[in-house]
């Protein structure tokens, strides 16, 4: 401190301690450094990862802590000094000694120490007249000097022009024409406005205050500068309330907080002859306010040698807050305004007959090992680079399941496989196609449940599109930079409900990676015509916002209203920019869900698979279920325990079943009763129901209400038990026991219908073998996620998988092939019709009522040709009358034709 030391704020008190431990915990860990990772950058910029919002506010406080009162803290505890940065990470002293061979920035240029010419300053982008905010405070200090560096001294000779080079990034794996991209930015000079901002500071009134803030005069910015400092003493203290919205309210606070620590808080006594004209001169403009808060802080704060200003903060909790902010994103994704990203130029990419040698085995959409023939590897520069040996597809099919069946977990065999996917796309969907029973658990649920908990941590290269909230600005330009042209099918998700986990942020974006990897196995759509995307709105997953090495967004998810926004973008420029393409939802919230569908789709070609798909396959086997139960159709009744999109969505496709076979919409919905976490979904339960539960919500309860699941099995006395909640272990003993007696009851020979559908398999209500177990056989079952085969007494039991893999695949490949103008609720229920009238002879007597799963493909045909005519019913579909009517003339056979050249086979 020197001689230098001022009077302070209690406020100012509460920070400085936390400063210099902050110091000392940085100057120890050097862990952010930029070097060779940015071009045009060197470490001495390490600083502009954004630990911004807490560790540069708590790294300022060490300046701040000796310099003023408490509202001139406020002022100036959220800018940067950029002395005390630079010597921080240096590894250097962060007194707040002025040296004198620190340059003026009022007369330096900011690009050279050793221009000393006062015309060539370059001042802050935005004026001292605009709204403040972090990202202009970074532009600024990035420009400003950091010491004596040759190597940057002798780069900077163009009027502070920044200039970055390019290549071009393929993130599938293609191999672009090397370009290069100079990007210029002129910062113009204001000498005149950076004198009068600085002078305060820098002339003769102020050589103490330049200790203080030496770079920037806040003082007209408190507002804003308060709403920054307010999430900072939330961090610091709990308690502290976001109405204290004043910089005087702030500074009360602050004074409270110091002198209820219950330490004695000390206030060094100025030494120095100019300390109190400094803070005269500082605070000229506010004098009655400032007068106050130093009347505050001098005359209430107990002067003495033995304090704690650490006592009131928790430098644990800011040291975990430090860990995590080394990774946060770099300066303008740190901002909260949204940018526009503009691209001069355009990525070309090499055509696959002019590639040779490693251009065409690091392309995985090329490359097929060692199946090359002698040709091939001679016209492709390939003699040399793979094994001599030349060999079929089925031999390296055989390679790659002994390496996969060698994997200990299923984690470790699905990361197997996708290497094999980056290196090889033909080999990966041939393993899938023709080993389906084995390879979609991994590909898909259960196993990309914990892909998708594990994504951040996992993630070795990029498979889809990343749109971030803070680019809106820029979707159509992220669209066009897919590396695959007129992509035809795809699934999008904001992370906000992954499979039964909740909200898991960008990590979600294993569902529509997955799912796409789905639609060309089961239906073959080929892999260059698929398109997975992840928007990235932040997340409400403590556990993702804590992890270090996240990939998402780190802030909490934004508003309804802002994300309802977001989407209308994102789906007028989807269509913008690939109007051929078909939109799957997946995974969002319920109300979100069932919203965005209300309102995209009769404008757009869409259709929500968790509200639609899984309606529409459980309708299938509800169907099969129905036909082997002995239980009549007017007898039925369903209980849904799960009131969400999935639970309304499938009760809603149910519901139209029953009114096509000739009941009153009203009738169809008296058959159905759901259930939630408050109990059974009534009108009069008391509490405020969610939009699309009021459907089905019961009126003929008479004013009781039944709280828990076996309450109102005893009510209703069902003949089928759905399950959507998510929750392993809903379904119990007694409630299935339950569920057989109210069956038993009419007749010994019905059977319960019990279809506990959660994903993944530890999220499913109970186990196939306790369905058997607790029904003595009887059980008619279908899970979402796969169960083996049960044997008990000499007798094996099959179980039913309700795979939404057997109908979204055939929705959206029907709709792709009938260049349908949307997707109709009719094409969604004959899906479900088709995909019951897919079983074999053998299926149907062994009691399936679902094929086996290495028979989707044939069963996707089945279901987008009765799409197709669906389509064509509702008047949406674009293909010629004509060739419409020469399919009829020959009939399905003719259909299923065109359906089968159109789809991809992956012949190596």
């Amino acid at each position: 401190m020197g001689k230098n030391r001022l009077p302070v704020s209690p406020w100012a008190v509460l920070m400085s301690g936390a400063a210099a431990r902050l110091q000392k915990v940085l100057r120890s860990r050097p862990v952010l450094s930029l070097s060779k990772r940015y071009v045009g950058r060197t470490s001495s910029y390490s600083h502009h990862f954004s630990s911004l919002t807490l560790t540069k506010s708590l790294l300022l406080a060490s300046r701040f802590a000796a310099a003023s009162t408490a509202l001139r803290i406020a002022t100036t505890t959220t800018s940067i000094a950029t002395s005390t940065a630079s010597s921080t990470f240096a590894g250097t002293s962060a007194s707040t000694d002025t040296s004198t061979d620190r340059p003026d920035p009022a007369t330096t240029n900011c690009k050279s120490v050793t221009n000393r010419n006062p015309s060539t300053y370059t001042s802050p982008p935005n004026s001292f007249s605009r709204k403040f905010s972090w990202g202009n405070l970074l532009d600024w200090d990035r420009t400003l000097p950091r010491g004596n560096n040759n190597n940057n001294n002798n780069n900077n000779n163009n009027n502070n022009d920044h200039k970055y080079k390019y290549g071009t990034h393929d993130p599938q794996g293609h191999l672009p024409r090397t370009r290069t991209r100079t990007r210029t930015r002129t910062r113009t000079a204001d000498t005149t406005s950076a004198k009068s901002s600085l002078q305060v500071l820098h002339g003769e009134r102020a050589s103490a205050s330049a200790a203080a803030s030496p770079y920037l005069n806040l003082a007209g910015h408190l507002d804003d500068l308060c709403s920054l400092i307010r999430p900072f003493l939330a961090f610091l203290d709990p308690s502290f309330s976001s109405s204290l919205s004043s910089p005087y309210s702030m500074a009360s606070y602050a004074f409270s907080t110091s002198s209820s620590s219950g330490s004695d808080l000390s206030t060094p006594r100025s030494s120095s002859p100019h300390s109190s004209a400094s803070v005269a001169s500082a605070r000229s403009s506010h004098s009655s306010t400032f007068s106050t808060a130093k009347r505050m802080s001098i005359s209430s704060v107990r002067r003495t040698s033995a304090s704690n200003p650490m006592s009131s903060v928790d430098i644990s909790t800011i040291e975990e807050a430090l860990r995590m902010a080394n990774l946060d994103t770099l300066r303008g994704y740190c901002q909260n305004n949204y940018g526009e990203v503009h691209q001069e130029t355009t990525t070309e990419y090499i055509a696959q007959e002019d590639a040779r040698g490693y251009q065409v085995l690091n392309q995985p959409h090329w490359n097929k090992g060692t199946s090359f023939t002698p040709e091939q590897r001679v016209t492709k520069n390939l003699t040399g680079l793979i094994p001599h040996v030349m060999e079929d597809s089925e031999k390296q099919v055989e390679r790659a399941l002994k390496m996969i069946r060698t994997r200990q977990t299923d984690i470790d065999r699905y990361l197997y496989l996708s290497t094999i996917k980056s290196q090889n796309v033909d080999l990966f969907y041939r393993i899938l196609m023709d080993h389906a029973k084995e390879m979609m658990p991994l590909v898909y649920t259960p196993t990309i449940g914990d892909v998708c908990l594990q994504y951040s941590t996992l993630y070795t290269r990029p498979e889809a599109l990343y749109i971030s909230i803070k680019q809106r600005k820029s979707i159509r330009t992220i669209l066009r930079n897919w590396p695959y042209p007129k992509p035809e099918i795809c699934v999008v998700t904001d992370g906000s409900r992954i499979l039964g986990l909740g909200d898991l942020g960008v990590n979600g974006v294993g569902i529509p990676i997955g799912k796409l990897a789905l639609y060309t196995a089961a239906a073959g759509i080929h892999p260059d015509k698929t398109l997975p995307i992840v928007l990235d709105c932040g997340t409400a997953n403590e556990t993702n916002l804590k992890d270090p090495l996240y990939l998402g967004l780190r802030q909490k998810r934004i508003p309804v209203a802002e994300q309802q926004e977001f989407m209308d973008e994102f789906m007028e420029a989807a269509n913008d920019v690939f109007p051929e393409m078909v939109v799957q939802f997946e995974d969002f919230e319920s109300e979100k869900a069932f919203n965005y569908l209300d309102r995209y789709r009769n404008q757009y070609k869409c259709f929500n698979d968790d509200i639609q798909g899984t309606g529409a396959v459980v309708l299938a086997g509800y169907i099969g279920a129905v036909n082997l139960s002995n239980v009549p159709i007017d007898e039925q009744r369903l209980v849904f325990m799960g009131a969400g999109s999935a639970g309304v969505g499938v009760a809603k496709q149910l519901v139209e079943y029953y009114t096509k076979r000739g009941l009153s919409e009203q009738q169809a919905k008296d058959k159905f009763w759901l259930v939630d976490t408050k109990g059974l979904v009534t009108k009069d339960r008391g509490d405020k129901l969610a939009e699309h539960k009021k459907y089905f919500a019961r009126t003929d309860n008479n004013g009781h209400q039944f709280r828990t699941l076996e309450e109102v099995i005893e009510y209703v006395k069902p003949s089928a038990l759905v399950g959507l909640t998510a929750t392993h272990g809903v379904f119990t003993e007694s409630v299935v026991r339950a569920l057989k007696a109210s069956v038993d009851a009419g007749g010994l020979s019905r059977r319960p219908i019990l279809f506990p559908l959660s994903n993944p398999l530890t999220k499913a209500e109970c186990t196939f073998k306790e369905a058997v177990d607790w029904t003595e056989g009887t059980v008619l079952f279908a899970s979402g996620s796969p169960f083996s085969s049960y044997t008990v007494n000499g007798v094996t039991y099959h179980p039913n998988q309700g795979n939404n893999v057997y109908v979204f695949p055939g929705i959206g490949l029907g709709a792709i092939l009938a260049k349908a103008t949307k997707v109709t609720d009719d094409m969604i229920y004959t899906s479900a019709a088709a995909l019951a009238n897919s079983l074999n002879a053998d299926e149907v007597k062994q009691g399936l009522i679902y094929p086996r799963i290495g028979r989707v493909r044939e069963a996707s045909v089945i279901v987008a040709r009765e799409v197709m005519k669906s389509a064509r019913r509702e008047g949406v579909s674009t293909l010629p009358e004509e060739q419409w009517l020469e399919w009829e003339e020959w009939g399905d056979v003719a259909l299923d034709k065109y359906i089968k050249e159109h789809v991809y086979d992956p012949k190596l």
